[in-house]
């Protein structure tokens, strides 16, 4: 004996069912542009590693000729480089959250500011050079501390170019007003690059004037 539907419930035939949810058992997807820019560190963070690695190896044994790191290296001037590259982590930092609290003005302020602090880092890394070049007679070709000293540290700053170039470019996309949300793309990702070329250059510092003198 079969039960008989109620005579004031309505049976919903199988074609008016309500649709499956389709996202259902479907993980959410991170973002490419993350990604992909995680992926481009990590592969930059193994570059610099190598560099490192290979100043220390290098320098462990000794150069015939030419000036040693004790000899030409003026701690003053470097600490002043570091402090301009710390520094500008915070300012960039902050003006991302200026940015994500809604106050553009701000924003542009600090972000200005990241690039001044860049580009003060490079004129002293080149003010830099100069004195090691003309009074030191340092070159990367004297010996083997000259080759492996610039060449991490001439890539890293090419790395503080790009960084910058990077910065000043978000800042004119803001300010001719292109720059959409309060959480855009490239102020992410332009932010993760600069952080990054920072601790690389933290690692520099460590290595190359702290323990390698």
């Amino acid at each position: 004996m079969t039960d008989a539907a109620a005579p004031h419930e309505k049976v919903m035939p199988e074609s008016e069912a309500a649709p499956p949810d389709p996202t259902l058992g479907i993980e959410a997807r991170p973002e490419l542009h993350k990604v992909g820019m995680i992926c481009f560190l990590v592969s930059e963070a193994s570059f610099f590693s190598t560099l490192i690695m290979a100043y220390v190896i290098f320098l462990r044994h000794g150069s015939e000729t030419g000036p040693t790191p004790a000899q030409v290296f003026t701690l003053p001037l470097v600490l002043v480089n570091t402090a301009a590259l710390i520094l500008s982590s915070f300012t960039v930092h902050f003006a991302e959250k200026a940015l994500h609290a809604g106050k553009t003005g701000t924003f542009r302020l600090l972000w200005l500011a990241t690039i001044v602090l860049g580009t003060g880092f490079l004129v002293g890394t080149m003010y830099e050079w100069n004195e090691l070049i003309h009074t030191h007679g340092l070159t990367i070709g004297v010996n083997m501390f000259g080759s492996t000293y610039y060449t991490l540290v001439g890539f890293h700053a090419f790395h503080v170019t790009i960084g910058v170039i990077s910065l000043a470019a978000v800042l004119l996309v803001s300010l001719r007003g292109e720059l959409r949300g309060k959480h855009p793309m490239p102020v992410t990702l332009v932010g993760w690059y600069w952080h990054f070329v920072d601790v690389v250059w933290v690692f520099v510092f460590l290595v190359v004037y702290v323990v390698g003198r």
